[in-house]
C-alpha cells in the first residue's frame, strides 16, 4: 500500500517521540484518521466531546509533563473550536501542536462547505502556522512547527486539505531542491547565561538590601532547591504567582504562599515593604500588588528577554533558565546575619493559617466553599497533579490546596478562561497514569464542556471532579458588585444535579450539604476506582475575600448594595461573619 501524506505526518510525530493526540474525528481528515487507525500501536488517539477539551487537554499535557501536546481537528467549525484552548496554551507558554483539515486543495477560497482560512485564522495564536502543499512538504512542515511549539513556547499549527492528505509520493513530485530526509527530528533550546558581569552586578544590588522578597512563577517551577536555597541566603519569603503555586511547598517557612486577589495577607504586605525584589520566572500582571515603582530596586531572571522590566522597573535582567541562572547567583550572594523581615512574614503566615483553618473548619450552613478545599488537603497524595477552573474557585484552589512534595498544579492563567479545569483532567491523566488527578471547578465552568466527564468514562481515567456548586457565576458576580459597584445581574444559574449527570454518563457520583459529611464523602470518593463527580452546595453568598481589601472596593461593594442587590442582607451578615471571625 502506498504511503500518504498523513502516513507520513503519522510517522514524523512518532519519529518526534509523540504518543498521544486529543482531538474529534470529522470528514476534513478523514485521511489523517486513517493513518492514526493503522499507526496505533505507536499513537494513541483521546475522542474528546468538544475540540475546545482537545485543545485544553493538550495543554494540560504539556503543562504537566514539559513534552509537547497535540490536538487534532476536522476542517472549518472544528479548528475553530480549538481556538480558546490552543489561546490557553498561547498565553501560558505551553507547547502544542495542533493538526487541522481543510477542504479540497482545488476547492479552497472558492465559498465550499466549511472553507475556512485555517491558516491565517491561527496566525495570532500561533507561534507557526502553515498549509501543507503535498506529500513531499509534510516531514518539513511538521520538523518546523514542532521546533517551534518547543523552542518558543508556543502553539504550532499545520493545516493539511482533505485531498492532499490521501496523496502520495506519485502523485505530487518532490522539487529538485527539495533533498529527501534532509530535516532532522530533533530541537535543541539556546544555552543563554548571563555575563559574570551581570551576575555580579545583581548580587551587589541584592547584598545591598535588608528586606528581599522573591517572586517565582511557572518558569521556575524546575527551581525548586535553587529557590529554597535563595530564600535562606538574603532571609526573604518566596511569593507564589499562582502558575508558580508548585515551585516550593506550602509547609516551608520560607514562602508566603500567593499574591493577588486571591493571595495571602502576608504576601501582599512583603511586597508593600520590602526593598528589594527578586522576580523569577514570573511575569504576574496584576501591577498593582507589586512594590510601587521606586519602593524596592529589583533583580528579574527570565528565559524571555522580552519579559524584562514588563511589570516592574528593575534594574539588572538576567536572561536564562531561571535554575541555571540561581546556580550562578548564589554563590555571590551574601547570607544576611538579620532575618527579621522574613521572621516578620512568617509569623504573619501563623496568623494568616490560623485564620483559613478558622474558616475551612466552619460548620454552619449553607455549607462555605472553603470547607471543601480545606477537607480536600489533607487527603491529596503527595503526588497529586490539581487543576483549578477559572473564577472563585481559583481563590479556594489557591489558598487551602498546599503543594507537598512532587504535586503538580495548574489552571488557566493569563487567559483566565472558564472550563479549563475539566479536560486539564483528562490531559493529566494521559500524561500521567497511576497519578491521583484532581479537578477543583465551579458549576459554571463545568456545565462549559460537561461533556469531557464522558471521555474520562470512556478511557477509565479515575480522575475526580470536585464541584463547588453555588448555581451562580460567582466570580463575575463579586466583580459586578466590588470592581463595578453594582448589583449582580445575568449571573444566576439554573441549578444541575452533577452526581446524577455523573452516574447517566457511567462514572460514580456524590453530593456534599453539610459540612460534617465532607471530609468522609471525599475520602470515599478519592478511594473509587474510576471516575468521579462530587458536587458541593455551598454558600452563594460566601465573597472570595482579597487578602486586604482597599477602600475603593469596600465603597463600590457598599454602593452595589444600595444600588438594590436582592440578596445585600445575606451577603452583608456573611461578610459582617468574616470579618468577625478575623479579629475574634
Amino acid at each position: 500500500m502506498a504511503t500518504t501524506t498523513a502516513d507520513l505526518l503519522a510517522n514524523r510525530l512518532i519519529d518526534w517521540g509523540v504518543d498521544t493526540i486529543f482531538g474529534l474525528p470529522g470528514d476534513g481528515i478523514d485521511g489523517i484518521f486513517e493513518a492514526l487507525r493503522t499507526h496505533q500501536d505507536k499513537l494513541r488517539f483521546i475522542q474528546v466531546r468538544h475540540e475546545e477539551g482537545a485543545a485544553f487537554a493538550a495543554t494540560a499535557y504539556a503543562k504537566y509533563s514539559g513534552r509537547l501536546g497535540v490536538c487534532l481537528a476536522t476542517s472549518g467549525p472544528g479548528g475553530i473550536h480549538l481556538l480558546n484552548g490552543l489561546y490557553d496554551a498561547k498565553c501560558d507558554g505551553a507547547a502544542v501542536l495542533a493538526i487541522t483539515g481543510h477542504t479540497f486543495h482545488d476547492l479552497i477560497n472558492t465559498h465550499y462547505q466549511q472553507d475556512v482560512d485555517l491558516d491565517r485564522l491561527f496566525m495570532d495564536v500561533s507561534v507557526y502556522s502553515e498549509r501543507v502543499m503535498g506529500p513531499a512538504h509534510v516531514t518539513n512542515v511538521v520538523d518546523e512547527a514542532i521546533k517551534s511549539a518547543l523552542t518558543q513556547r508556543g502553539v504550532a499549527h499545520v493545516q493539511i486539505p482533505k485531498d492532499i492528505q490521501n496523496w502520495t509520493m506519485d502523485d505530487g513530485q518532490r522539487s529538485s531542491a527539495d533533498i529527501p530526509k534532509h530535516s532532522a527530528a530533533l530541537y535543541h533550546l539556546a544555552s543563554v547565561m548571563p555575563t559574570d558581569d551581570q551576575l555580579q552586578a545583581a548580587a551587589d544590588l541584592i547584598n545591598s538590601g535588608q528586606k528581599v522578597a522573591i517572586m517565582a512563577g511557572a518558569g521556575a517551577l524546575t527551581a525548586r532547591e535553587e529557590l529554597l536555597q535563595l530564600a535562606d541566603t538574603v532571609s526573604g519569603p518566596i511569593i507564589k504567582p499562582l502558575l508558580g503555586k508548585a515551585t516550593v511547598p506550602d509547609d516551608s517557612p520560607y514562602t508566603t504562599g500567593g499574591i493577588g486577589l486571591l493571595g495571602t495577607a502576608p504576601s501582599q504586605d512583603a511586597l508593600k515593604e520590602c526593598d528589594r525584589l527578586i522576580i523569577v520566572g514570573s511575569s504576574f500582571p496584576y501591577m498593582e500588588f507589586y512594590p510601587d515603582p521606586g519602593q524596592a530596586r529589583a533583580v528579574q531572571i527570565d528565559i524571555a528577554p522580552t519579559r524584562i522590566g514588563l511589570r516592574y522597573p528593575v534594574e539588572i535582567g538576567l536572561t536564562g533558565d531561571s535554575r541555571l541562572v540561581l546556580q550562578a547567583l548564589l554563590p555571590r550572594l551574601e547570607r544576611k546575619s538579620d532575618r527579621s523581615f522574613l521572621e516578620k512574614a512568617q509569623k504573619r503566615m501563623v496568623d494568616w493559617r490560623n485564620l483559613m483553618k478558622e474558616r475551612g473548619t466552619r460548620d454552619d450552613m449553607p455549607m462555605k466553599p472553603q470547607v471543601v478545599t480545606y477537607h480536600l488537603n489533607k487527603l491529596l497524595d503527595n503526588d497529586a497533579i490539581v487543576s483549578s477552573d477559572s473564577g472563585t474557585i481559583a481563590t479556594w484552589s489557591a489558598r487551602y490546596i498546599d503543594i507537598r512534595h512532587d504535586m503538580k498544579f495548574s489552571l488557566s492563567g493569563s487567559l483566565a478562561t472558564m472550563a479549563n479545569g475539566l479536560p486539564y483532567a483528562v490531559g493529566a491523566s494521559a500524561a500521567f497514569p497511576g497519578r491521583q488527578v484532581v479537578s477543583i471547578v465551579g458549576d459554571g465552568g463545568f456545565t462549559m464542556l460537561m461533556g469531557e466527564f464522558a471521555t474520562l468514562v470512556k478511557y477509565n481515567f479515575p480522575a475526580k471532579i470536585i464541584i463547588i456548586k453555588n448555581n451562580v457565576l460567582g466570580q463575575i458576580k463579586w466583580e459586578q458588585m466590588v470592581l463595578d459597584a453594582n448589583p449582580q445581574y445575568g449571573v444566576e444559574l439554573q441549578p444541575i444535579d452533577f452526581a446524577m449527570y455523573a452516574e447517566a454518563v457511567g462514572g460514580k457520583g456524590y453530593t456534599i450539604e453539610h459540612p460534617n459529611e465532607a471530609e468522609a464523602t471525599l475520602r470515599e470518593a478519592l478511594a473509587h476506582d474510576g471516575p468521579a463527580v462530587i458536587q458541593c452546595v455551598v454558600d452563594p453568598n460566601e465573597p472570595p475575600m482579597p487578602g486586604k481589601i482597599t477602600s475603593e472596593q469596600a465603597l463600590h461593594f457598599a454602593e452595589a448594595l444600595a444600588e438594590g442587590e436582592k440578596d445585600r442582607w445575606e451577603i452583608i451578615k456573611t461578610v459582617a461573619e468574616d470579618k468577625v471571625r478575623e479579629v475574634v
